[in-house]
């Protein structure tokens, strides 16, 4: 497989001390989960890895192939198509994250598929990484056939930089913008949309935190600022300040209308890295437009998906029956 050019160490992500209080008048709040962690085994499930659905031309005669890894529970019915996307700070997006959290829900009935997607690390925008959704969604419909999917129950999920993703495929359904030409003849809409704590407004995604903090995600070059505006030429690179209509071409709610497919989120009260308000102000857009929305706010818990950085303990809340019942319970009702 073809590697990514070489790129410079990845930028330091920043964390806030302090997080203040957010508006939970419109969502379900509950106490820190801590309650039986999930366990699978279950259920037979047979694992595809390394399935290559798209490959990018990265320039000066080099090429990325970018690939899911996916898990088929083993039984005879046609299954909905659940679309893993991992976080990474905009800058890895590992497909291996979350396994089993992953074979929970394939456990449940479902095809889940993880996918690697385009990160800063590849010279990519979030442009870049919604077009690689979107053809993972069209590579896999077009293959359902042999995965056992029904092509006509998909839906999207995804954590942090893939709770990002995850939104902005949602509610960019039909948007020709996004689009690739691999795989035409097959729709990259999906049906139903799982955002665990995923910025949307990047412009203010240090609006809850200390004064530090907001500095820091303001200044020029961040992990966010690089994936709006794409690589810079002298290194340094741009503020999100710097051009505020071209973050809210990155925002979803810019494509939020009232077709859009129904959405579940969930942040925690703590989360030092991505401020709560983030998946308000998306419920927030989705409830103005009359689509259904669920924001679920986990009292105490942070960031979820630090084992990218080393830490596990963060996952706790996020991986027990509780939290993962009401996804499956989400995606039950809705597919």
């Amino acid at each position: 497989m073809s590697q990514s050019p070489q790129q410079p160490p990845p930028p330091e992500i920043v964390f806030a001390t302090s997080v203040a209080d957010g508006d939970t008048s419109t969502s379900i709040v509950l106490d820190l989960p801590e309650g039986e962690q999930i366990s699978t085994g279950r259920i037979a499930v047979e694992t595809y890895p390394d399935v290559v659905y798209a490959t990018r031309d990265l320039g000066a005669g080099r090429s990325l192939e970018l690939a899911v890894d996916l898990l088929v529970p083993q039984t005879d019915e046609a299954k909905p198509l659940v679309l893993f996307l991992s976080g990474g700070g905009f800058v890895v997006s590992p497909k291996e994250a979350a396994l089993e959290r992953r074979r929970y829900v394939a456990e449940a009935g479902y095809v889940v598929a993880s996918a690697r997607y385009r990160t800063i690390m590849d010279g990519a925008t979030y442009a870049d990484g919604v077009a690689d959704v979107k053809s993972a969604i069209r590579f896999l419909r077009a293959h359902a056939a042999r995965y056992g999917i029904d092509p006509a129950r998909v839906a999207v999920w995804g954590e942090s930089a893939g709770g990002y993703l995850a939104a902005m495929t949602g509610a960019s359904n039909g948007v020709d913008r996004f689009e690739t030409p691999d795989n035409p003849d097959h729709s990259s809409d999906v049906q139903a949309v799982v955002d665990q704590f995923g910025p949307s407004d990047l412009l203010n995604l240090a609006a809850d935190f200390d004064e530090a903090a907001r500095r820091a995600h303001a200044a020029p070059g961040t992990p966010a600022a690089a994936y709006v505006f794409g690589p810079s030429p002298d290194g340094r690179g741009r503020a999100l300040a710097d051009d505020p209509a071209a973050v809210a071409l990155a925002d979803p709610a810019t494509y939020v209308r009232s077709g859009t497919p129904p959405f579940l989120l969930f942040h925690g009260s703590r989360d030092t890295m991505i401020s709560p308000s983030q998946t308000l102000l998306l419920h927030t857009a989705l409830r103005a437009h009359g689509v259904e929305s669920t924001r679920y706010v986990l009292t105490g818990a942070g960031h979820g998906d630090l084992g990218f950085l080393g830490d596990e303990k963060t996952g706790l809340p996020w991986n027990t029956q509780q939290t993962m019942g009401l996804i499956v319970d989400f995606l039950n009702a809705r597919l």
